[in-house]
């Protein structure tokens, strides 16, 4: 539930309408003769002005409208949304839990114009805001990967509080494979916690999982081909860090295969293909073998 509103709400207005028109006729362009494609890069660029003229002409009075979600009273976003200005009605922000209480003591904060309610029930502290906005992240249906049956943010576990790798994927030193871990040890840490931490919905489809003795059926990610034998354990001795072929999974709420452009992270991710493989068995002075039968087999 979605911290309740005692006024009409609105939705933000959705954006970039127009870029596919433009970007169909630029790819066009190119695809083109000289002079054809001149003309159409010349459409191209009217139609994205077209485009520009009629989203600003929709946003700009949604904008000026009242803030926040719809005519029902209830957010649709699973969580605050900043108001675009402040309210100057005296509207009341009431929050439906302790992740929603986070959202708008920070809004609030920044908008001390805006009021607020927060029920004694949701007035604690855990969860702590870090675990309720990793957990709606984890689970952001716009964010590129697949949505896995629990929100795990790797970005809180090792990120945020420093969890090695192999403590959850433990083994990986010693055997061929990377597994994953036992909902026992992700209990060893979670039952620990609070039951407040109930809230949110991971917290309780592992606890289910654990009273029913049932293992998680996680979405694989990073899969090779049958024919390729990877071996984890040898890369670890070698001091291969887990971020050179997984990405830097301790900056990702949402894990997905991260493509070679991600340069920004400072780790050199490329996809999994065996030309990176061999560069990479290349340049560290020959001490990795090339030969074909050492990971075709």
């Amino acid at each position: 539930m979605s911290p309740i509103r005692k006024s009409t709400l609105r939705v933000r207005p959705p954006s970039g309408l127009f870029s596919p028109v433009f970007a169909r006729l630029n790819a066009l362009a190119f695809a083109r003769t000289a002079p054809l494609g001149w003309l159409l890069r010349v459409a191209g660029v009217m139609a994205l002005g077209l485009g520009l003229g009629m989203a600003l002409g929709i946003a700009l009075p949604l904008m000026a409208a009242p803030a926040w979600a719809s005519d029902d009273g209830h957010s649709d976003g699973g969580h605050a949304e900043e108001p675009h200005a402040p309210t100057p009605t005296g509207d009341v922000f009431v929050a439906g839990s302790v992740c929603e209480a986070h959202e708008l003591r920070a809004l609030a904060a920044e908008k001390p114009s805006m009021t607020i309610e927060i029920p004694p029930e949701f007035a604690g502290q855990w969860p702590s805001r870090s675990a309720c906005e990793s957990a709606r992240l984890a689970w952001d249906p716009e964010a590129p990967g697949p949505i896995q049956p629990i929100p795990f943010s790797h970005k809180h576990h090792a990120g945020e509080f420093g969890i090695d790798c192999q403590y959850c994927h433990s083994g990986t030193d010693r055997s061929p494979a990377a597994g994953v871990p036992s909902v026992e040890l992700c209990m060893g840490c979670h039952a620990q916690f609070p039951a407040s931490y109930d809230e949110i919905e991971g917290i309780r489809i592992l606890k289910e999982h654990w009273e029913e003795r049932k293992p998680i059926e996680w979405i694989q990610i990073h899969r090779l081909p049958e024919h390729v034998q990877f071996r984890h354990n040898r890369h670890i001795q070698a001091g291969v860090e887990c971020q050179t072929c997984h990405g830097p999974v301790e900056k990702l709420d949402k894990l997905y295969l991260v493509p070679d452009e991600h340069w920004k992270y400072g780790v050199p991710v490329q996809k999994m293909e065996m030309g990176w493989c061999l560069n990479c068995h290349r340049d560290n002075d020959n001490q990795a073998s090339i030969d074909c039968t050492r990971c075709h087999y």
